[in-house]
């Protein structure tokens, strides 16, 4: 009687132990090996590239001293106007033409003015605003404000705010 062993899966008989037949060819088995192969040694090379490095050490810098910073530029950006040079050929101010028709005052070197040039409608000044052609918004209080022909020079026209009607 022919008896299949035990372990085999086949029911067909001479099938149940796996043996290396005449005919197959081993080339399949041998492509998978070298694939395996070639992973490995792939793997065990990038972990000796990472475990083989050295910190990172940083460069130091060029020292070329502190920045240096346009201080008029920065204030300009920020919003400050510019300091005005007092002009050789000031123009003669005349207090009619102007008229002073409200102020928001933030002591005397801050605020604005409502102001009239030449009947013509009122605009806007902060301090440090030319109002016209060689004058400048000086001052602001609470009930007048200064103009003159530099920022910093003597005052040349004083507006006083109109008092208010009666009710």
């Amino acid at each position: 009687m022919n008896k299949v062993p035990s372990f085999a899966h086949s029911a067909y008989p001479g099938e149940g132990v796996a043996t290396h037949a005449p005919g197959r060819k081993p080339w399949p088995a041998v492509a998978a090996g070298l694939l395996w192969l070639a992973a490995g040694l792939s793997a065990g090379y990038w972990v000796l590239q990472a475990w083989g490095r050295s910190p990172v050490t940083p460069v130091p810098a060029a020292s070329s001293g502190p920045p240096v910073v346009e201080t008029a530029q920065v204030a300009r950006a920020l919003g400050a106007l510019p300091a005005a040079m007092p002009r050789a050929n000031a123009p003669v101010v005349a207090a009619s033409r102007y008229a002073l028709q409200g102020v928001v005052a933030v002591g005397t070197d801050r605020g604005a003015a409502l102001i009239v040039v030449d009947a013509q409608p009122s605009r806007p000044f902060r301090v440090g605003a030319e109002v016209e052609a060689g004058i400048f918004l000086q001052a602001v209080t609470a009930k007048e404000v200064r103009l003159g022909p530099s920022v910093d020079g003597p005052a040349s026209v004083t507006l006083a705010m109109p008092a208010l009607p009666e009710q």
